[in-house]
């Protein structure tokens, strides 16, 4: 569990240092060699004291493998030489995955990545719980994200039923991942500050065959509603001349006219128009 750890003010065994080196060297040129020698371990005793704790750093605590705590506050301070002292930064960082290839939650293999902020938040289980923590949150952001994969689809052009997915489904989907990842790292003391996905895409073995997939979904999508308001506008026009009695029409009549309107309409090409001089007939 970590506990704070108060070190004693380096400005006052500094000056302590100072007069123990003037004694030193006194003693040298007075002839007083043995007591400048007693004095010169002393000295390198409380100079292996000193440490200095930068802002939004730590420094961790160790005496003969017993934790004494954390020094969190920034400044100079003299501790127990004796201590094994392990600097942890408590700044916010940076995780920008390389893209993973993994399968999604119907097999299709897909390159995913994510961006992840992260900070120490308890530099106790962070130098105790895990061997090496920034490792350990490179792996296991990278075992979430690939169980995530997992969990839903890429799309829902397979799986019409599909509510949130993977392409769409951005905040929930984000959402889960963060919650993911917090669970991993909380044995390191890890605070996450976000976690998202920054890149997905197919696997190239498949993303032309995906292409042409997506391409074809959309065209058929589109020529329904083409058909669609192109059956609307013929259904007006036959009621708006049959209201209007511009002319009868009977059924043989309607149905070509019915004919060539759905072929202008729904043509992939403008239709060539071709003036009818004689009668209908």
């Amino acid at each position: 569990m970590e506990k704070q750890y108060s070190g004693l003010s380096g400005y006052l065994f500094l000056f302590v240092e100072l007069i123990l080196l003037v004694l030193i060297v006194f003693g040298f040129l007075r002839g007083m060699i043995l007591t400048s020698v007693i004095l010169i371990p002393i000295f390198i005793l409380l100079a292996i004291g000193f440490t200095v704790v930068d802002p939004n750093q730590s420094c961790v605590m160790v005496l003969f493998g017993a934790y004494k705590g954390t020094i969190k506050k920034n400044g100079f301070y003299w501790v127990n030489p004796f201590f094994v002292r392990k600097k942890i930064s408590l700044r916010a960082r940076n995780f920008d995955s390389e893209p993973i290839k993994v399968n999604d939650k119907l097999g299709n293999p897909i390159m995913i990545g994510l961006v992840l902020v992260w900070k120490v938040e308890e530099t106790y289980r962070a130098a105790f719980g895990v061997d090496e923590y920034e490792h350990f949150v490179v792996v296991q952001s990278e075992a979430a994200l690939r169980k995530l994969a997992g969990l839903y689809p890429y799309d829902n052009i397979e799986d019409e039923s599909a509510k949130v997915t993977l392409r769409d489904g951005t905040e929930e989907v984000n959402n889960e991942l963060e919650r993911e990842i917090i669970e991993r790292l909380e044995i390191a003391g890890i605070h996450v500050i976000e976690a998202r996905i920054n890149h997905i895409a197919y696997a190239q073995e498949i993303a032309q065959a995906m292409l042409k997939r997506q391409q074809a979904t959309a065209i058929v999508a589109a020529r329904y509603k083409i058909v669609e308001g192109a059956v609307s506008m013929v259904e007006m026009a036959l009621e708006e001349l049959s209201q209007k009695e511009i002319v009868e029409l009977d059924e043989e009549k309607k149905a070509t006219m019915v004919s060539n309107l759905m072929v202008v309409l729904c043509g992939d090409k403008d239709a060539t128009p071709v003036v009818n001089t004689g009668s209908l007939y």
